[in-house]
């Protein structure tokens, strides 16, 4: 019963909920992007839409948040008419596009570009809104809230860390992105930027090119400042690669942001005022180049070369705030100039601006004339003069009207056509293009990445693997004029498709440089080392910081910062600036050495005595003192004499292989000989007085024949150790580079030493035995005893010879083979003074001497 009466209210409550289900059964699911719709600041209907981002403005205004609430979106300020510029680049290249009849025909490409006001959280809040748009859509129950892109490509941004952002959002989504002034070589990576494409070389052929741009000027020491961003980093950190790769040192590396405090600027600034480098290398955007010349415009730092990326080396504004022509003369590179038709008449034309957008406009057009523009609520100052929107731009001097960036807005317009070509192939035009095909953001890539057309202006437009373009510069020098302006004045090309050794061409044209110079400036931690010295690096510094070391004797360097010094042949020898080898001098006892002169003239004249002294002996061969004498022996031992005289003179002059065999062995020959033959006759003397002896019969034992065999054996013994001598390891000449460094001297080495002191060892033997008998028979009762002579000769020739040894042994060069010679003149000498002068004496000056009786010792007394 309960039951029954509950019923009607559980089939009431039922049909409220069927009710409701089919209420919302019947409404449609709404899709909409969360957050703020975005709006662009430009934009234009279009079959195709293109999307572009610029900073048109510099700055945003700071604000604090408490968290409390909603944050505010960005107040955007300061108005950057280069940027505007941009936009209207890439306008120019739609409506010519637009306009033409064989390119994209019958297809409207339509705009949407943003202002990311240098933010890079905006860029990227406003490139999401570019592939999402701020519709609201609805969509069946059951379907996704997805759809294609809005935008079929972007262009933009101008600078490289907000490209980097955008390039990473994008990049899952295959939009491509490009970008007319992004120049981070880390954009490069498809990797992590697989969409991004750009119409300016990438900084790692502008790093290289700058490089070697500082190596040909020859400076090796140099400073570096660089933004503090990815573009500064990235692009510093591959000039240092290349830097060092050639040579070149950095005394310093510092990095700023524009937004830092005063303090960091100062103390860059106190890092260039202490650096000892002239030439500072940059990396640095056009803002905080501004900024850091606005800041050394106090100290007058105006000795330094400068050395510039292209972000500023060719901008007119960076020019205008250098009042104190701090970087009169720079030198850098530059995006190729460009000339395209009609562009700058459509700049300055402001329609589409006007006609797009009212906020924009009436900003651009009160800052362009520092007016308030009618109706407009946007103007603070109440003293402002009224302007009405159509004022002619016509003699406008400020940056929206100069067109010398014209380069950087051919790259907008050569972007926009890449993409108008990769449409125009996917949408297979001819005279139409089919529209039904779908498009999709990675087929238009790859079309992009494949597409390769000439501009009207005639410029080829193609990317590599890498979405590069082909990396060309200019090389730019600041060139100031009379009055007070600079002239960007091209003196140099590079380009990185050619050959490494003509990448870098400078034109025969006049540099300026710092301070108005004409003289390249000179930035070295050490100056070149000249030829003859080698570089020693100093410790704890760069290798460009190095001490000038003069090269070791031997031993030259003949090019200029040597590192090491080169060892000159055994045969050369290093001359007084050691930058060359010179032929070493050769030494030996020539003819032509006073010494050599002096030793000939004394081996001739002893040749002369000892041959008067054998005409005298033998004009007076028959007088008894000669007869008394072993006249035999006696003309024997002159005519050894003879030879040892003469066999002195193989010893002077160059040394051949046959001189170097005769002096030995005919000095050894001779030597015995003559004194074999006082050796005989110092027997004759002892064997005579034994004869005089009652009952001796000894003389018959050692009568003439004896004694020339005596001679002929002892001789012989000398001859048999020369043979083997000669045989087994003969004297041969020498080239001796040990005992002198600056001269080599040519002597006859021994080849067998042994065999040089058995030569010398006999004749000392013989010597000794026939000294040993002389003395034995100095006092014989005789009235001329020839042994006291023989005595005398003896002790001469021993002494000689043993002062010859340590004198021989000790002296250098061809001193020692005068040595030698003095040894041999010394000791012929001795022999044939004591020996013969005697008798000479007699035979010349005291003829009545010269009697038998005299020689019996029976003459008158005195």
């Amino acid at each position: 019963m309960v039951s029954m009466q509950r019923w009607p209210e559980k089939c009431w409550a039922l049909l409220q909920l069927l009710l409701v289900a089919s209420v919302t059964q019947a409404e449609e699911p709404v899709c909409r992007r969360r957050g703020d719709p975005e709006n662009p600041q430009l934009s234009n209907d279009g079959d195709i839409f293109l999307g572009g981002i610029f900073s048109f403005h510099r700055s945003w205004k700071t604000r604090q948040d408490n968290y409390m609430h909603k944050p505010l979106p960005l107040q955007c300020i300061s108005l950057n008419f280069r940027e505007i510029q941009f936009a209207q680049a890439m306008l120019f290249a739609i409506v010519e596009i637009n306009n033409r009849t064989d390119l994209l025909p019958g297809v409207s490409l339509g705009y949407k570009i943003y202002d990311s006001c240098r933010s890079m959280a905006r860029a990227v809040r406003v490139t999401l809104a570019l592939t999402n748009g701020n519709e609201v859509l609805s969509a069946p129950s059951k379907a996704p809230c997805a759809r294609p892109a809005q935008v079929q490509a972007i262009i933009g941004e101008t600078s490289s860390s907000p490209s980097m952002a955008i390039a990473t959002v994008i990049g899952s989504f295959h939009i491509p992105v490009i970008s007319p002034f992004a120049t981070c070589a880390c954009l490069s990576d498809k990797t992590k930027y697989p969409s991004f494409l750009r119409t300016i070389p990438s900084d790692d052929y502008q790093s290289r090119a700058l490089a070697q741009l500082v190596k040909h000027f020859g400076w090796t020491w140099v400073g570096a400042i660089r933004t503090n961003d990815d573009y500064g980093n990235n692009g510093m950190a591959t000039f240092t690669e290349t830097a060092q790769q050639l040579g070149i040192c950095l005394e310093y590396s510092v990095s700023f942001f524009r937004t830092d405090p005063p303090d960091k600027i100062q103390k860059i600034i106190d890092i260039i005022k202490a650096s000892t480098s002239k030439v500072i290398v940059t990396f640095l955007a056009f803002a905080d180049i501004n900024m850091l010349i606005h800041e050394m415009s106090h100290y007058n730092l105006t000795r330094y070369q400068w050395v510039g990326s292209e972000s500023w080396i060719f901008d007119p504004q960076t020019a205008a705030i250098d009042k104190h022509h701090i970087l009169d003369g720079a030198i850098g590179l530059s995006i190729p100039k460009a000339h395209v038709s009609g562009m700058r008449e459509f700049i300055l034309d402001v329609k589409l601006l006007n006609s797009s957008t009212n906020e924009l406009f009436i900003e651009f057009w009160e800052t362009l004339f520092s007016c308030k523009l009618k109706q407009s609520k946007l103007s603070s100052a109440e003293n402002q003069r009224e302007c009405t929107g159509h004022e002619d731009l016509t003699g406008v001097q400020n940056s929206f009207t100069d067109m010398s960036l014209m380069p950087i807005l051919n790259n907008i317009y050569k972007g926009v056509y890449a993409v108008a070509h990769a449409l125009h192939s996917i949408l297979s035009c001819n005279k139409t293009c089919n529209m039904k095909v779908q498009l999709d953001p990675y087929t238009i890539l790859q079309h992009i990445k494949r597409i390769h057309f000439k501009t009207k202006e005639g410029e080829e437009v193609y990317f590599n693997e890498n979405g590069d373009p082909a990396a060309k510069y200019e090389i730019i020098n600041w060139q100031p004029t009379e009055n007070g302006t600079v002239d960007f004045v091209t003196v140099g090309f590079y380009d990185a498709s050619l050959p490494a050794d003509k990448q870098l061409n400078l034109q025969n044209k006049s540099l300026i440089w710092a301070n108005n110079s004409q003289q390249v400036p000179v930035s070295v931690c050490s100056v070149k080392c000249r030829p003859g010295t080698r570089k020693v690096l100093q410790k704890g510094k760069p290798v460009c910081c190095y001490d000038c070391l003069r090269c070791a004797e031997g031993e030259i360097s003949n090019i200029t910062d040597s590192v090491t010094c080169v060892r000159c042949h055994p045969e050369f020898w290093s001359n007084e600036r050691r930058d060359a080898c010179v032929k070493k001098e050769v030494e030996f006892l020539s003819y032509e050495d006073i010494m050599g002169a002096l030793l000939t003239a004394a081996s001739l004249l002893g040749t002369c005595i000892t041959a008067v002294v054998a005409f005298i002996f033998f004009t007076y061969r028959k007088t008894p003192i000669v007869r008394a004498n072993n006249s035999e022996l006696s003309f024997l031992l002159l005519f050894s004499l003879t030879l040892c005289f003469l066999c002195s003179l193989t010893f002077i002059g160059r040394p051949s292989e046959w001189s170097c065999m005769l002096r030995h062995t005919a000095f050894g020959i001779t030597f015995v000989l003559c004194i074999s033959c006082v050796l005989g006759k110092t027997i004759v003397v002892l064997m005579a007085f034994r004869a005089t002896l009652p009952g001796s019969n000894v003389m018959k034992w050692f009568g003439p024949a004896q004694q020339r065999l005596s001679v002929l054996a002892f001789t012989f013994v000398q001859v048999i150790i020369c043979i083997l001598w000669l045989t087994i390891s003969p004297p041969f000449p020498f080239k001796n580079f040990k005992q002198f460094k600056d001269r080599i001297i040519l002597e006859c080495t021994l080849g067998s030493a042994v065999g040089f002191w058995a030569v010398l060892g006999y004749i000392g033997l013989l010597a000794m035995l026939c000294f040993i008998l002389a003395f034995l028979a100095r006092k014989l009762p005789d009235n001329f005893n020839e042994a006291k002579f023989i005595t005398f000769s003896m002790l001469i020739f021993c002494a000689v010879w043993i002062t010859f040894i340590p004198a021989y042994v000790s002296s250098p060069g061809k001193f020692s083979v005068a040595v030698e010679i003095f040894a041999i003149l010394a000791s012929s000498f001795g022999l044939l003074i004591c020996i013969f002068f005697p008798k000479c004496y007699i035979i010349l000056l005291k003829p009545e001497k010269n009697t038998k009786k005299e020689m019996m010792g029976k003459g008158a007394p005195k």
